[in-house]
Parts: C-alpha cells; structure tokens; sequence
C-alpha cells in the first residue's frame, strides 16, 4: 500500500511497520497523514494476520506534533488569539486533530510497539499515549513546547498521564521547550521500557514485535483489552470483569498447544533485560 506521508509494510510473520515519512520537518503530523493514519489503523484493525505493529519515524526524530505551519495561518493566529477558532460556529465545537492519528481512537487492539529515536515532543504523545510500550535510541529526547509557544497543552499530555507520573508530566508540561526528557531518564520513570543504542533500536523493536506476533492472538488482544481497562477503571471493577476477558480470550487449541509445550519441558531462550 502506498501512502504519501507514511510508510506501511506487512510481512508474512504478521508484523506490521508503520513508519512517519517526513523527514524534512521532523515527521510533523499534516492534514493528510492524518488521514492516512485513520486509514492505516482501520487496515490494522481488520486484517487478520496482521498481529503486532512496530512504529517509528523516518529520518532524525519520531514526530515533531502537529504541522504548525500547516496548521495556523496567520490569519488564523490573529482569529485564535481574539477567542474566535475559526470554523467553528460555538465555542463547544471543536475537532481535535488527533482523533485519527493514535490506534485506540480508531478502536484498533493489535499491540503497538513504538520505536523511538531523536526526538518526541507535542502531537508525538497522541500517538505514544495509545501504544503498549515504548523503545527508545539512546538519543531520544521527550518534551512538549506548547506553552513556550502560547498554547495550552491538555490533549497531548492527559494522553501521557497513563504512561508518566503525574509530576513528571507536569513539569514537562510546564516547561515547554525550556527542557527535554532524556532517554535514560524516560526509562528511569517507567515511559520508556528500554534504551538502546540507535543502531540497535529496530532489532529489539523487531525482537519483541516476533514474540508478541508468535503468540495466540485471541490471547495476546484479551490481555491487550484487559490491561486497558483496569488502568481506566478502579481496582474492584476491573477485578470483577477480569474473568470476561480470561472467558472471551481463551482458545481452546491454542490452550491446548500451550500446555502441550508447558509439559514438555522445552522453554524459550529468553534474553535478561
């Protein structure tokens, strides 16, 4: 499939790479990869041998946020800046440009690997907000100018607040361009799972997407859609709601298998992170 701001592969393993192609801006999220995100996360969703997704960006940096050039015109800056957001009849009427871009708004429960390298920053959160886990290049950065350019940050960072401490987000909030979040840092507070070296980043991003991939599915979604819910609901909810999941994602060949191999006494050769 051929995208003009996204690169989109699957292989018969049933991984999926989608890869943000603007290199020449940072991978600044525009009008039409948007678009192209909705239509790729609704690819993802319905084809089914398409089990784990590894994310990335093209070139320096993973994703700069929303095209601001693109974005807001002068005009429309002037509009903003009086109380008026242009196109909108009311106040209460507002689309939020990240709608499209992340895999969960567009209801699609395959994992998500993000593969994380330069830097991140603004609209890069709709999307890291929606992923199961984070890989980072030793030479990531993390960080959210809104306020240092005069804008409120909400979207992005409350997508955040279940990845970071509150603090944490806080102050990156508040700090605007001022600061940046390192690698090693985002691993220490638990955003990041992993560092590696930059050459070394797809391989472990690669590394997990085929374990996950080799896995039943059934499982691997019903533990996806599990975990979702009981960082969203209290601790008793999701308790209480955590044998539908164990019910609907259980397979009994695949079940079966797994004991099989369990008795066998064969394990995986595992690596120590």
């Amino acid at each position: 499939m051929t995208y003009e701001t996204v690169l989109y592969s699957k292989d018969d393993t049933g991984i999926a790479r989608v890869t943000l192609n603007r290199p020449e801006v940072r991978n600044a999220i525009s009008e039409t990869m948007q678009r192209e995100l909705r239509d790729i996360w609704d690819d993802v969703r319905q084809d089914n041998d398409v089990r784990c997704v590894i994310l990335s960006g093209a070139g320096h940096s993973f994703c700069t946020g929303i095209d601001r050039g693109e974005a807001i015109s002068e005009d429309n800056t002037d509009a903003m800046a009086r109380g008026d957001f242009p196109g909108y009849p009311t106040p209460w009427v507002f689309d939020d440009p990240g709608r499209d871009i992340g895999p969960k708004s567009r209801d699609c429960w395959k994992p998500v690997i993000a593969a994380v390298s330069g830097m991140a920053c603004g609209g890069a959160f709709y999307l890291l907000g929606e992923v199961e886990f984070i890989i980072a290049s030793d030479d990531a950065t993390f960080f959210d100018p809104h306020v240092t350019y005069g804008m409120t940050a909400s979207f992005e960072p409350i997508q955040m607040l279940a990845k970071m401490p509150f603090q944490e987000i806080m102050r990156l909030s508040l700090l605007g361009a001022d600061e940046r979040m390192s690698a090693e840092r985002a691993r220490e507070i638990g955003l990041v799972t992993e560092v590696a070296p930059r050459d070394e980043l797809m391989e472990r991003a690669e590394w997990a997407a085929g374990v996950i991939a080799g896995a039943p599915a059934l499982a691997i979604q019903g533990t996806m859609r599990a975990l979702w819910a009981g960082l969203e609901l209290s601790r008793q909810q999701a308790i209480e709601i955590a044998h539908y999941f164990t019910r609907i994602g259980g397979d009994a060949d695949a079940l079966k298998e797994g004991q099989a191999r369990f008795a066998s006494g064969k394990r995986p050769e595992w690596r120590l992170r």
